[in-house]
């Protein structure tokens, strides 16, 4: 008999790890190939892990709630035929591999204690003390990279080079990580566990937060305290495109096989203002800004839980509106029915919600991090509005919307935000109702 490894695989390009949430195979069961094995969740969804081959589960590796890396050996599964475990790693890999794991325990062994970076007398960029951070780096070791910047200071490239080439270094602890370590109080390592509320009338139903809410939560709040939200609202008038959609849309599903909603007119005219407006195409690092060269559309979609996702177009603005219709008619149905994958929720530069889908006139969206702007679509309505002509102004009834859009005052101020839902709305506004699609 052989044995295969299960791998976890790799789930999209920033996705380095997932955590095991429910075991669908108990060690002994008979498994299909292609057949599911284990459902795991990242930070955006959840997703299965289906076996490469078929065979017998003889050995589970991670329990549930542990994370797992990419990469990792989490199963092993018995095969017909004669060999060893597939994919073991060669004498060539093993030695590097000890080396990493050394330096993981020594990072782990100087980050058990909380980092202050503000008690250097070196300076450091934010940029750096937070790379420092993620790879688990302490003040201690971060004062000894030699700086190539201006008066010896430490930059991105001499951090990452320092990372890149670490495990080839001899792991030392000094005496002060040392001292550090034995001054630092034991409650400080010991994990606060928040008690259960207790109902004081006894009426009260106590619903713990189950885990992609408890992520929704820790994401909303950590935006609203890291961008500095401010508000743009502008009506448009859009019966141009209800009348063409009303003319177009019975044509369009029997020749496309789509249904053709507001969503992908919406999200085409966005597109076409990121444009022109590359500075809402942006991200922000610490001190930095990073000007996207995609276009990647994320389309907040409602969950059937009343949970909240927020799935990715890619390379918006080079899909014609039959595939824009496609991506956002796939991408929202995979979403309600969970069968999102990691990657579908990654790599987004900007943010439209649809509040308009419940009734909402307007809102103001929270912005989704690291991204610098959001466009609230409000409902569409009936109302009485002028209308100018070369005979004069009268009443009449017109389809009006509001856009609220919410971006980072850090980086983009009221003439960047304004002009954009500015053009966003003159786009609506001009839409051609003879248009072919």
């Amino acid at each position: 008999m052989a044995k295969f490894e299960l791998k976890l695989p790799k789930m999209g390009e920033s996705v380095a790890e997932a955590t095991v949430t429910n075991w669908l195979k108990n060690v002994g069961d008979k498994i299909e190939m292609d057949e599911a094995v284990l459902e795991i969740a990242t930070d955006k969804v959840d997703s299965e892990v289906p076996s490469e081959v078929a065979g017998t589960l003889i050995e589970i590796l991670f329990n549930t709630d542990d994370v797992v890396q990419v990469g990792q050996t989490i199963a092993i599964i018995e095969t017909e035929g004669e060999g060893q475990v597939e994919a073991t790693q060669s004498e060539a890999v093993a030695a590097p591999v000890a080396i990493v794991e050394k330096t993981i325990e020594a990072a782990k062994e100087t980050v058990s204690a909380p980092q202050d970076f503000s008690s250097s007398d070196k300076f450091f960029s934010p940029l750096v003390k937070n790379i420092a951070k993620e790879e688990g780096i302490s003040l201690q070791e971060l004062e000894t990279i030699q700086g190539s910047g201006k008066d010896g200071r430490v930059n991105k490239e001499d951090i990452l080079n320092y990372i890149k080439n670490r495990g080839n270094q001899p792991i030392v602890a000094s005496s002060s990580v040392v001292a550090a370590q034995k001054a630092a109080p034991v409650a400080q390592s010991q994990t606060v566990s928040s008690a259960t509320p207790v109902s004081v009338n006894g009426g009260d139903e106590i619903v713990e937060m189950d885990r992609m809410r408890k992520l929704i939560s820790k994401y909303m709040v950590e935006s609203i305290q890291t961008s500095a939200h401010v508000q743009s609202f502008i009506e448009v008038d859009v019966t141009n495109i209800v009348k063409w959609r009303e003319k177009v849309k019975n044509s369009f599903e029997k020749r496309e096989g789509e249904k053709l909603t507001f969503t992908p007119i919406f999200i085409e005219v966005v597109a076409k203002a990121l444009k022109d407006f590359p500075g809402m195409n942006i991200s922000v690092d610490g001190d930095f800004i990073i000007k996207k060269k995609n276009i990647n559309l994320g389309m907040a979609a409602a969950l059937p839980n009343g949970n909240l996702i927020v799935p990715v177009i890619k390379n918006a603005d080079q899909l014609n509106l039959v595939g824009m219709a496609k991506a956002v008619n796939d991408l929202a149905n995979r979403a309600r029915n969970g069968k999102l994958k990691p990657d579908d929720t990654q790599g987004g530069t900007y943010t439209v919600t649809n509040v308009g889908t419940f009734g909402s006139v307007f809102g103001t969206p929270i912005i989704n991090q690291p991204q610098v702007g959001i466009l609230a679509l409000g409902a569409i309505r009936k109302v009485p509005a002028v209308i100018e002509t070369p005979e004069g102004d009268f009443i009449g009834i017109r389809q009006k919307m509001f856009l609220s859009h919410s971006y980072d005052h850090r980086v983009v101020d009221g003439a960047l935000g304004g002009s954009f839902v500015k053009r966003v709305a003159e786009y609506l506004e001009a839409w051609d109702i003879n248009r072919d699609v």
